[in-house]
C-alpha cells in the first residue's frame, strides 16, 4: 500500500479551505464595494435635498398636475398656497426620532390636518409637533386657525409602515405612519393630494401645532461600514495565510 507524498498531502489538506476563503473574500470586499457605492449615493441625496430646501417656495402645482408628481423628483419641494384647515378633522401621528427635525424632542405627535384649496382639493398638511399633553386640541384652541392661511411648506410623499410598525388606531385617532392616503381613507377626508405638506411657516397662535424648517440630517456611516469589511477581508487572508504556514512546518513524515 502506498501513501501521498507529504507535500501532495499537505496540498489537498489546504483545498476547502482556500475553498472557503476565496468565497469570503469575494463576499467581504463585496460588501465593502456596496459600501462605497452607497456613501456616493447618501451623499448625492443630501446634496440633492439641500438644494431643493435651500430655494425658494414656489406655487403649489394645481390638482390637475398632481399625478404626474413623484417623489423621485419633486418630494423636498418648497412650496406656497394658501388654504383653510379643517381643524375637526386633523389626525395624530406617533412622532418618533426624526432626521429632519432635531429640534423635537419628547414623546408627541405630529398634527396632519386636511387643508382645503380654493377649487375644493384637499392637500393633507403636517402643521407641526406637539407633545404628549397637548394632544387635545382643546389644549391649545388659539391654534385651531379658521381663516385661509398662506402655508409655506416642503411637499412629501407617503411614508411606508414597516413590518414593525403598528397598525393605525382610528378609534384613537392616532396612526404610525406619515401615510395622509391611509388616514384620509380611515377618517373619511375624501380624495387627497398623493402628497403631504411639511409646514414650515406661519406658526399659528399659541405656537402650537410647533412647524419648524426641515432640514438635512441623514446618518451617513458607510464609509465607516465599508473599512469594517475591508478589514475583515485583511484579517481572513492572513488567518489563511498563517494558516498555510503551520501546515507547512508540519513534519514530512508521520
Amino acid at each position: 500500500m502506498t501513501f501521498p507524498a507529504g507535500p501532495e498531502r499537505r496540498r489537498r489538506g489546504l483545498f476547502v479551505p482556500a475553498l472557503f476563503t476565496i468565497v469570503g473574500l469575494v463576499l467581504l470586499i463585496g460588501l465593502g464595494v456596496w459600501q462605497l457605492e452607497r456613501k456616493a449615493w447618501k451623499e448625492g441625496l443630501v446634496d440633492q435635498i439641500t438644494r431643493r430646501m435651500n430655494t425658494a417656495p414656489v406655487p403649489l402645482p394645481p390638482p390637475d398636475r398632481w399625478s404626474s408628481l413623484d417623489a423621485a423628483h419633486d418630494e423636498f419641494t418648497r412650496v406656497t398656497f394658501p388654504a383653510v384647515f379643517e381643524n375637526d378633522r386633523e389626525a395624530l401621528v406617533f412622532a418618533g426620532a426624526s432626521a429632519f427635525r432635531p429640534d423635537t424632542s419628547g414623546p408627541g405627535y405630529w398634527v396632519f390636518t386636511p387643508a382645503r384649496l380654493a377649487d375644493g382639493a384637499r392637500v393633507a398638511v403636517n402643521r407641526g409637533f406637539v407633545s404628549e399633553a397637548n394632544k387635545d386640541p382643546a389644549t391649545r384652541a388659539a391654534g385651531l386657525i379658521k381663516d385661509s392661511v398662506d402655508i409655506i411648506g416642503v411637499l412629501r410623499w407617503p411614508e411606508r409602515a414597516g413590518i414593525f410598525t403598528p397598525a393605525g388606531e382610528p378609534a384613537r385617532n392616532l396612526w404610525f405612519a406619515r401615510d395622509q392616503i391611509a388616514i384620509a381613507a380611515a377618517k373619511g377626508w375624501g380624495n387627497v393630494a398623493p402628497f403631504y405638506v411639511e409646514q414650515e411657516a406661519p406658526a399659528p397662535p399659541g405656537g402650537l401645532p410647533q412647524p419648524g424648517k426641515i432640514t438635512v440630517n441623514l446618518p451617513n456611516n458607510h464609509l465607516q461600514y465599508a473599512i469594517t469589511w475591508f478589514g475583515l477581508a485583511v484579517v481572513l487572508a492572513a488567518v489563511f495565510i498563517s494558516f498555510v504556514r503551520s501546515r507547512r512546518r508540519e513534519p514530512k513524515a508521520g
